[in-house]
């Protein structure tokens, strides 16, 4: 609770900062501000407090998740270094946005009741609308802003309605009530309680992108600013799955027969669609979205496992994800900003003219494919480790390690133009001291996580 009020604080504090005629001192206010937050969010460590009369709990599954969320954006906001040499009159108003949306993620990570769960879901997404459309001279980014609006509010409509028959079949919005009273005195499942499930299944599946609700995610991402993709990427990505997670345990594990069907074909779907539409792309950014919605495949592997090794799984591999996501996007942007170009040319040569951009880019690439010696090789060997613990879901584990392989070839591409392409007209892209720090402790995390995954992955 403490978290959610000092970033409240501080994004109010930041706007009134912004008043200032020089921008320079907002990065590191920023970064000061999110170093607060997390350690005071580590003070709530096997410390369970509930919060408004039991719509929220601060427990130790809230505060792995928020440190994931708040680590993962202070890694970010380095990345805005070109605002501020541009000395964008806007750049308050962004770092704002992002400290407001990381107090609409944390609600998302420690709701018990649904009300909260779509509170936090709003705050979230319109601070999201807003930075889609953050470069006004951009088409691209108008069209990336009204499409997330238009599909994000039909969807939030969608997942209400899911809400409302929940409450009308159970009477209650508190997730540990609903999961007393989900079967009726005869042992059948109610209809209305069935129907606002599978509605509730389909609201959150849009929001992490899965498919077939995934439509909107290679637009929006190609179209937003690169530095806002990167958050959507990372940080709302992590707070939907830890919601739906904790959604499906706590209130509707005595469902489980009944969004089992619905939420492993949505799986599948959500596999197959990400890795064959990431290898069909010119465009890093959007093969990246593609991979982003492959990851939430993967990230639903462990609702469809649903056993005592699911919540490790989903912590660990979204802590993978999250910093080889920053690695990869913020490589991305350092290139895009330089060369004006997404596509894989931009990176011919990038091995020669920056070698340690491209080292960062590799271990990245590598991570995201699940190489083993990188975070991301253990991430997904916990998802299938738990999968397989069901003991009748191994040709879904197949399924996943033909896709995976499938996804070895789209980044490799990358790889390839940096080391094996000439670099051409290409010249030397230019990094902030900033940026360079946090891609090199990024990189320092993957391997270190990939060597001794013991280090986090026993911490729920």
């Amino acid at each position: 609770m403490t978290s959610i009020i000092l970033l409240s604080v501080f994004g109010i504090v930041n706007l009134f900062v912004g008043f200032l005629k020089s921008k320079k001192i907002l990065l590191p206010l920023a970064l000061l501000f999110l170093i607060i937050v997390f350690g005071t969010n580590l003070l709530g460590w096997n410390n369970t407090q509930t919060y408004f009369n039991n719509m929220l709990t601060i427990d130790n599954y809230a505060v792995a998740f928020t440190g994931i969320m708040v680590l993962t954006t202070l890694f970010i906001l380095p990345f805005s270094q070109r605002y501020i040499d541009a000395e964008d009159d806007n750049l308050a108003e962004y770092y704002s946005l992002l400290l407001f949306s990381l107090v609409g993620a944390i609600m998302m990570v420690a709701y018990e009741n649904m009300i909260m769960l779509f509170i936090g879901i709003e705050i979230i997404s319109i601070a999201m609308y807003v930075l889609a459309g953050s470069n006004k001279r951009s088409l691209r980014s108008n069209e990336a802003a009204l499409k997330y609006f238009l599909m994000g509010s039909f969807f939030t409509g969608v997942l209400l309605f899911g809400i409302v028959l929940i409450y009308g079949a159970t009477g209650t919005f508190n997730i540990a009530e609903i999961s007393a009273a989900n079967v009726m005195a005869d042992g059948t499942t109610n209809t209305m309680f069935t129907l606002g499930l599978l509605i509730l299944v389909i609201g959150i599946s849009f929001k992490i992108a899965a498919a077939p609700f995934h439509f909107w995610t290679p637009d929006v991402y190609e179209g937003t600013p690169t530095l806002f993709t990167m958050f959507m990427a990372t940080v709302v990505k992590t707070a939907g799955v830890a919601a739906f997670y904790k959604l499906m345990h706590a209130a509707f594990g005595a469902s489980f027969t009944a969004w089992f069907p619905t939420l492993i074909a949505i799986t599948v779907l959500t596999l197959i669609v990400g890795n064959i539409g990431a290898v069909i792309q010119t465009s890093v950014k959007r093969m990246l979205a593609y991979s982003s919605i492959s990851h939430a495949g993967y990230l639903l592997m462990t609702l469809v496992a649903f056993n005592e090794l699911s919540q490790s799984a989903i912590f660990f591999y979204s802590l993978a994800y999250a910093v080889a996501s920053v690695m990869s996007f913020g490589v991305l942007k350092l290139v895009s900003d330089e060369r004006k170009d997404e596509t894989f040319t931009a990176f011919n040569g990038l091995g020669k003219t920056n070698p340690l951009l491209a080292f960062v880019m590799t271990v990245s690439m590598l991570s995201l494919a699940g190489i083993p010696l990188t975070a991301g090789f253990f991430g997904k060997f916990f998802v299938f480790s738990a999968v397989v613990a069901t003991g009748n879901l191994m040709w879904l584990v197949v399924l996943a390690v033909i896709l995976a392989a499938v996804g070895i070839y789209y980044y490799f591409k990358v790889v390839i133009a940096m080391y094996l392409q000439p670099a051409g007209e290409n010249t030397k892209v230019p990094v902030s001291g900033f940026a360079t720090l946090v891609l090199i402790i990024c990189t320092v995390l993957t391997i270190l996580f990939g060597l001794a995954p013991g280090l986090v992955s026993n911490i729920l």
